[in-house]
C-alpha cells in the first residue's frame, strides 16, 4: 500500500517559455476528452522525450514517435517529440507541468525529480545496482510504487521506464577498487554520489558534464563518475588511465502521460501504444546493456569496440572486496542519508518493495 504523506508545498510559477509550451502542447484534443470524432480522424500527440543528442533519444525515442507509432496505429496517430532539455522549461518542472496538462506526454529523469519526491530515487540509489541485472530486478519490484505515486500525486499514467548506460568511476592514476579512492577528488553529479564518496574518504566536487575532461586535464579532480559510453565519446579515455567496471548509478527515467489526456484516447489506441512502448522499453534496456560494455571496450581497446578509435585504458575488475564495500556503503551511508531526506514514507516503501529481496530492512530515526 502506498505510504501517504502530506504533499510538498512550493510556489510554482511557470515561466513565459512554459506558457508558450502550453499553447503549443495543450490543444483541446489532448487536454480535454474529445468530442465524438470521425473514425479515420488523425490524432497528433505532443511528446517531451529524453536528453537530446544521446542514443536513447536519437536511435529509439525519436524514431518511435515520429514513425513507428504511426505504423502501429495504421495512420490514426502521429506524434511530435522534443527532448526535455530543449523544451523551454527546467527538467525539475516536468511532473508539475504534466499534472497541469501543459505537457501531455513527458519524460522525467529520476535523479532530477527526486529533489521534490525522494521516493522516486529508490530505484537508482548509489551502490544499489552494480550491474544491469540487479537494476532490472529493482525496477521490476519498485514499478508498482512508482505507478501509484505518479497517479496519486501528479495525475500521471506511467507508461514506460528507461535507463541510460552505467555510470562508473574514471581516474587519472591507477587504483584496484573502491577502497583505493580515499583521498582523491572525484567529480560527482548527485547528492547520493557525493555522500558515498565522502564515506570512502574522497572529496566530492560538482562539475558539469561538459567540463569534466577539462577539469581532469587541469588536475581540478583526479577521478570522475559518468557513463561508460558517454565518457568515452567526450574523450575521458584520453585524460584518464583506469576505469572501474562497477556501476554506481545508471540514469533511470520515467515516461508517462497526463491521465486525462491518456483516458481521452480510444481504448484500442491506448492498448496499441502501450504494446509499442513495451517494445521500445525493451530495446532501450538492451541498448543500455550493450553500450555499457561497449564504452568499456572502446576505452580499453578491446575487440567489442565498434565506435571510434580504441583507447588504452585499464578496466579495473569488480572484486569480492568491492562487492562487500559497496554493500557496506549502501547499508551504512546511502540508505540512512536517503531516509533522512525523505522520511518514513521512504523507509516504508523500501521495506515493502526492495528490502526483502536484498535482506536489508530500514527504519526511520
Amino acid at each position: 500500500m502506498l505510504a501517504r504523506r502530506a504533499p510538498r508545498r512550493r510556489s510554482f510559477r511557470p515561466a513565459m517559455a512554459a506558457l508558450g509550451l502550453a499553447l503549443s502542447l495543450c490543444t483541446p484534443a489532448l487536454c480535454t476528452p474529445p468530442l465524438a470524432a470521425e473514425p479515420q480522424e488523425t490524432i497528433t500527440l505532443k511528446v517531451v522525450g529524453g536528453l537530446a543528442g544521446v542514443s536513447q533519444y536519437t536511435r529509439y525515442e525519436e524514431p518511435f514517435w515520429r514513425h513507428r507509432v504511426t505504423e502501429l496505429t495504421k495512420g490514426r496517430v502521429t506524434a511530435e517529440i522534443t527532448p526535455f532539455d530543449r523544451a523551454g522549461f527546467r527538467a525539475e518542472e516536468v511532473l508539475p507541468l504534466m499534472r497541469l496538462g501543459v505537457v501531455p506526454f513527458g519524460t522525467a529523469l529520476v535523479a532530477v525529480v527526486s529533489s521534490e519526491e525522494p521516493e522516486f530515487n529508490a530505484v537508482d540509489l548509489p551502490a544499489l545496482n552494480p550491474d544491469i541485472g540487479r537494476l532490472r530486478e529493482t525496477v521490476r519490484l519498485y514499478r508498482p510504487h512508482l505507478r501509484d505515486i505518479l497517479q496519486e500525486r501528479y495525475g500521471v499514467e506511467l507508461l514506460s521506464i528507461y535507463t541510460y548506460p552505467a555510470q562508473v568511476t574514471w581516474c587519472t592514476r591507477p587504483f584496484n577498487g573502491l577502497s583505493d579512492l580515499s583521498g582523491r577528488r572525484v567529480r560527482t553529479s548527485s547528492v547520493g554520489q557525493a555522500e558515498m564518496f565522502e564515506a570512502l574518504g574522497a572529496t566530492s566536487v560538482v562539475i558539469p558534464f561538459a567540463d569534466t575532461v577539462a577539469a581532469l586535464r587541469a588536475g581540478v579532480v583526479e577521478c570522475a563518475v559518468t557513463g561508460t559510453l558517454s565518457g568515452y565519446t567526450v574523450g575521458l579515455h584520453e585524460v584518464t588511465s583506469h576505469v572501474h567496471s562497477m556501476a554506481l548509478t545508471w540514469g533511470v527515467s520515467m515516461f508517462g502521460a497526463n491521465k486525462a489526456t491518456w483516458d481521452s484516447l480510444p481504448a484500442d489506441l491506448r492498448e496499441t501504444i502501450r504494446q509499442g512502448l513495451a517494445e521500445l522499453e525493451t530495446s532501450i534496456w538492451d541498448a543500455a546493456a550493450q553500450q555499457t560494455g561497449e564504452g568499456l571496450d572502446c576505452s580499453a581497446g578491446r575487440p567489442g569496440c565498434t565506435t571510434g578509435r580504441p583507447g588504452r585504458m585499464t578496466v579495473v575488475p569488480v572484486t569480492p572486496a568491492d562487492q562487500q564495500r559497496r554493500r557496506q556503503l549502501l547499508i551504512e551511508t546511502v540508505l540512512p542519508r536517503w531516509i533522512d531526506r525523505c522520511g518514513e514514507s521512504c523507509s516504508s516503501a523500501w521495506n515493502t518493495y526492495l528490502g526483502p529481496s536484498l535482506g536489508i530492512l530500514t527504519r526511520p530515526d
